[in-house]
């Protein structure tokens, strides 16, 4: 009923910056939420139990004096919980154990490659039971993959990391084109992992084979949120599925694969396609060492890689090809991408890199030193596994891309009936799924 609240509370001195509910324990007797504030606390209500005034964790921000950046409640656990802060540093946290009326004091457990893992030195448990610090800058974000074992971090530091959270070892690394990583989600059968930021990309990266095998470009600013549509999935192996999405004549499109969405700072939702030749394009026969590489013809039409509706030609690599036009969807209040009328200006990233060869090779400002070592210098990771160059990927085109807010777009989510956005304005709107 969203006339009459289940709960309101107002907070003086400090705004809550992030919430979740413990989906495995919520019941009609008990309903845990955790909110995240801007000074640092973690608040803990049961909002099944209307007397229960909740507990606050760091609440005299010893732990941490930055802003809490995310909690999440940790898969299929009563009691534990993650929360990042602005500086850099994961803590894990048991939400029936106390916090400490001191400091606490930490031991090194282990460390890698641009992160360090700590345990509280205390005679009796105390939160926090763990602390990671990742990366250099904020941590701005972390999703657990859907088994529950691995967990991908991206960072200010412009680098997603992706931990196995038992072990608390370095799985894999991806470095973005440019500037902060903000956002990152699992597609269902975790197999891959989408990121979005500063540089106005979406990134897909391989869990599997550890590399980038996409970037989607149709956002004219930084992207805050991106989430895959678990309800347009692949059908598991052996699994059957309901063929949703997949074309069953021979003169259909090829079968979708994977579908996701991201929502920016332009104020703009884009609905992308991943197919099959993208994720498992057919390698190039070998060449000779310093041959130069074969021109594109296009009387033999479009490379494989290139052929599907949301591949596009990267640029400068040869004549610009026209990718044949993808199958009309209908989205209810979303319409079909416009025309582009004209070149927006790229405010960030892109247009300012991109301007007066080899812009691309300086590091991002900022993007050098501090945190832990292991902070990657963009000059020495740009065109490796780390950070392909954008013609040496396929570059995705939104399959939709519209504004549908006045201020920067914050939340996405999928629901099996609707599409929610949510936007700095305050407003959190329902779309009709595609028909």
């Amino acid at each position: 009923d969203l006339q009459r609240p289940i709960d309101k509370r107002v907070y003086k001195g400090t705004q809550p910056t992030c919430h979740d509910f413990n989906q495995f324990t919520a019941g009609a007797e008990t309903l845990a939420l955790l909110v995240g504030f801007s000074a640092g606390q973690v608040q803990y209500l049961d909002l099944a139990k209307k007397d229960s005034a909740g507990r606050l964790f760091n609440e005299e921000r010893l732990i941490d004096k930055s802003k809490v950046t995310l909690v999440k409640w940790l898969p299929d656990t009563e009691r534990l919980f993650l929360a990042s802060h602005a500086s850099g540093h994961l803590y894990l946290y048991d939400s029936e154990q106390p916090c400490g009326a001191s400091s606490p004091q930490y031991s090194l457990v282990t460390q890698g490659e641009g992160f360090r893992v700590f345990s509280c030195k205390s005679k009796t448990p105390r939160n926090p039971l763990l602390k990671w610090a990742v990366g250099s800058g904020p941590l701005n974000e972390f999703a657990f993959s859907p088994d529950g074992r691995s967990l991908a971090c991206v960072s200010q530091d412009g680098v997603l990391r992706v931990f196995h959270f038992s072990s608390m070892l370095l799985q894999g690394m991806m470095r973005s084109y440019f500037g902060g990583l903000l956002c990152v989600c699992w597609s269902p059968d975790g197999r891959y992992v989408v990121t979005g930021g500063e540089d106005d990309l979406v990134t897909v990266w391989s869990f599997a084979e550890g590399r980038v095998v996409a970037r989607g470009r149709g956002h004219k600013s930084w992207v805050n949120a991106v989430a895959f549509d678990p309800f347009t999935a692949p059908p598991a192996e052996g699994g059957g599925g309901d063929g949703q999405g997949r074309g069953d004549a021979p003169e259909d499109p090829p079968s979708v694969t994977y579908r996701f969405g991201s929502a920016g700072q332009d104020t703009q939702f884009c609905l992308w396609d991943l197919t099959e030749d993208v994720l498992d394009p057919r390698p190039p026969p070998p060449r000779a060492r310093g041959d130069p590489p074969p021109p594109i013809s296009i009387a033999g039409g479009l490379p494989r890689s290139l052929s599907r509706s949301n591949s596009l030609p990267q640029p400068g690599g040869g004549p610009q090809i026209s990718p044949r036009v993808p199958p009309p969807v209908r989205f209810a209040t979303l319409t079909l991408r416009d025309p582009p009328e004209k070149e927006h200006k790229r405010y960030h990233s892109l247009g300012n890199i991109s301007r007066g060869g080899g812009g691309a090779e300086k590091p991002p400002p900022g993007g050098g030193g501090g945190g832990c070592r292991g902070s990657l210098d963009m000059a020495k990771v740009l065109g490796t596994a780390l950070c392909p160059r954008l013609h040496e990927v396929p570059l995705l085109e939104p399959l939709v891309c519209k504004k549908i807010a006045q201020e920067r777009l914050t939340v996405l989510l999928f629901l099996e009936d609707c599409i929610v956005t949510a936007c700095q304005e305050g407003l959190i709107c329902t779309w009709a799924r595609p028909g």
